[in-house]
């Protein structure tokens, strides 16, 4: 199919005889899809049970009829003030007990049994409703999970759930006890009634106590979010999707995709670099108004992962956002560089957020297609330019790279509990090494520990995995010619112990982390050859060969024909070095390419994007500024 887009639009904010005007100008834009509803409950239910929808039907019928297919979303992000009133212990709390009050948005605590049924009743009334209406094409549910801080609650309804939740799991005390070790420090527990969250303690609490809080909080967000969905499944035909963010990892996405037939992300590339990258200021002064070139595609690739190869932009940064410390505008040609490199990932829908810019409340100073005003914003031409290039390319057809990324939100769920070194990040690491394939000019997928292929790749690489047993490492090299994996991985058990075997504990490589040190920022250990360790080294020893030594004479790299593992945090050039040593070991290709200019592959095409601000010329080909160049591949002859 060829790929489309759509927008983001609040008819509750907006005069209601400016609808069928806002819907004519959307398909004009060569807009196809339109979201709406995901705020609006205070408009669908003013007082409990005073149920007000007819607004709602005529706008899901003018925008309908103009020909967009409607994304719904439940309302349930934002509780309306009637809510707290009726149950005023749904609030989360935050690590210093103090509530999240009323005001703003995502107000509830994700255990709280009494608001997961009011959830569960509103999305009742609403697929009742709309689950057989020709101009309802999916459904959004909830919006943002984890956005502002809000998967861990600390509230008193959160305890007594973690608390069920923990005898579910450990079925006895002692078992708790011996599993978390509990004698250090005489942390023993009698009953699970004991054991509160770990927050308000003198020091750090125990890390086992904080690793099953945490996968506690992330189950919680699965089981709110498929209340919804078990609603909805005998309502409509339609699928279900939710809108995951950048850079928020508090809970699995994975599993919360399970239960949902498309994901969704929101795309805030110049809001990201500022808030959610590390960088120099060289680096974020270089892309300042065009967004780090790597961060969007990132989450395009991860979340086409989460969504079993269906995936959306949910929203797209049509200009200067309101949330970030500082807020530049893009550069002309960058909203349609992010939808078409959207697209190259494999995006099915880009939308744009949003329609018209908001005269009042916290997002009056968040850009969208049109100005409060109504007069077109720069994005609304780049999004009709966007349109007019994807009808002329047509579908974009999806193929499996030769290099995938094992991603585990636990594992940095783990090191956030005990990061041990301020530089070590599960997220910076991965993303570290996400950024060397793509310098090298590879697409890239994305896999979960429970997704691996057989036989489907040349390097699969598992940087930072926390936990690793032997059906996961054997699964990990069945799924390709070359693991490679470290630093930091197999380091703890499931309920953060060092493990019996020694770290990493790999039963095909004979190598074994003696001693771990975590260097300030100013300090690296070279490698010889080129490039360096940086923020976290093990000390290695074993039989197994290395391949790359620190200056030292330390193991930098050791490994066998198909299984390696990194000793350190690899700055740049290491990294560039140890790829291009896996590209040679398993005869796959390589296609570097320099500074802002990223390559993707599909099926017929190859999109060469340039992030720089000035052209690029590479290979033959000179990309504009701040654009996008789409080579159709070569058919080859019949013969």
């Amino acid at each position: 199919m060829t790929p489309e887009l759509g927008v983001c639009y609040y008819p509750e904010h907006w005069p209601e005889e400016n609808w069928a005007e806002d819907a004519a100008r959307m398909v004009e834009t060569g807009l196809s899809w339109v979201r709406i509803g995901e705020f609006a409950w205070s408009r669908m239910e003013p007082t409990p049970g005073d149920l007000q929808f007819d607004w709602l039907d005529r706008a899901i019928e003018t925008l309908g009829a103009a020909g967009l297919k409607v994304v719904l979303g439940t309302p349930t992000a934002t509780p309306p003030r009637w809510m707290i009133e009726k149950h005023p212990d749904m609030l989360a709390m935050n690590p210093d007990g103090s509530p999240r009050e009323f005001g703003s948005r995502r107000h509830y605590c994700f255990s709280h049994e009494g608001y997961i049924a009011e959830c569960a009743r509103i999305t009742r009334i609403m697929s009742e409703r709309y689950g057989r209406n020709p101009h309802i094409a999916a459904w959004q549910i909830d919006n943002e999970y984890g956005c502002h801080d809000t998967t861990l609650s600390y509230s008193p309804v959160a305890l007594v759930a973690f608390q069920s939740w923990l005898e579910a799991k450990y079925g006895s005390i002692d078992t708790l006890n011996t599993a978390w070790g509990n004698v250090f420090w005489s942390m023993e527990y009698d009953g699970f009634d004991q054991i509160d969250l770990p927050n308000l303690t003198v020091t750090e609490p125990n890390p086992a106590h904080v690793l099953a809080f945490r996968r506690f909080s992330s189950d919680q967000v699965v089981v709110f979010n498929k209340a919804q969905v078990d609603v909805l499944r005998g309502q409509t035909d339609a699928p279900l999707l939710h809108n995951y963010m950048g850079r928020v990892l508090e809970f699995d996405h994975f599993k919360v995709g399970e239960d949902l037939d498309i994901a969704t992300w929101d795309s805030y590339p110049i809001g990201f670099l500022s808030d959610r990258l590390e960088a120099d200021e060289a680096h974020k002064t270089a892309f300042l108004q065009q967004g780090d070139p790597d961060m969007q595609a990132f989450h395009h690739d991860l979340y086409r992962a989460v969504g079993r190869g269906r995936w959306w932009v949910m929203e797209q940064q049509p200009g200067p956002v309101n949330w970030a410390p500082y807020n530049p505008a893009p550069l002309p040609g960058m909203v349609k560089l992010w939808s078409l490199e959207a697209v190259a990932h494999g995006a099915e829908v880009v939308s744009y957020f949003r329609w018209r810019q908001a005269p009042f409340a916290q997002e009056q100073m968040h850009a969208g297609l049109l100005t409060p005003n109504d007069r077109p914003a720069p994005g609304l031409t780049e999004a009709r330019e966007t349109a007019d290039t994807l009808a002329e390319i047509g579908p974009v057809a999806q193929t499996r790279a030769d290099a995938a990324i094992l991603f585990d939100y636990a594992s940095d769920w783990a090191w956030a509990t005990q990061p041990q070194g301020a530089g070590f990040d599960y997220f910076r690491l991965v993303f570290s090494a996400y950024r060397a394939l793509r310098r090298a000019g590879l697409s890239a997928d994305f896999l979960s520990p429970d997704t691996i292929p057989e036989n489907g790749y040349k390097i699969i690489l598992a940087p930072g995995l926390a936990t690793i047993d032997k059906d996961l490492e054997h699964r990990i090299q069945q799924g390709c010619t070359l693991a490679i994996l470290g630093p930091r991985s197999g380091a703890i058990t499931h309920d953060f112990q060092i493990p019996s075997t020694g770290r990493p504990g790999l039963t095909g490589l004979d190598s074994e982390v003696d001693l771990i040190e975590t260097l300030p920022p100013s300090i690296q250990r070279n490698v010889t050859g080129g490039g360096a360790a940086q923020h976290w080294v093990e000390r290695l020893s074993g039989t197994a060969p290395a391949l790359l030594t620190h200056a030292d004479g330390t193991p930098a790299l050791t490994g066998t024909d198909t299984l390696w593992y990194l000793a350190g945090f690899p700055d740049e050039p290491l990294w560039d070095r140890v790829v291009q040593m896996a590209a040679q070991h398993t005869g796959l290709k390589l296609h570097p390419v320099p500074g802002g200019l990223r390559r993707r592959e599909t099926e017929h095409h190859v999109f060469l994007i340039n992030y720089n601000a000035t052209p690029v010329t590479w290979n033959g080909h000179v990309i504009d500024a701040c654009d996008v160049l789409i080579v159709e591949k070569e058919t080859p002859a019949e013969g």
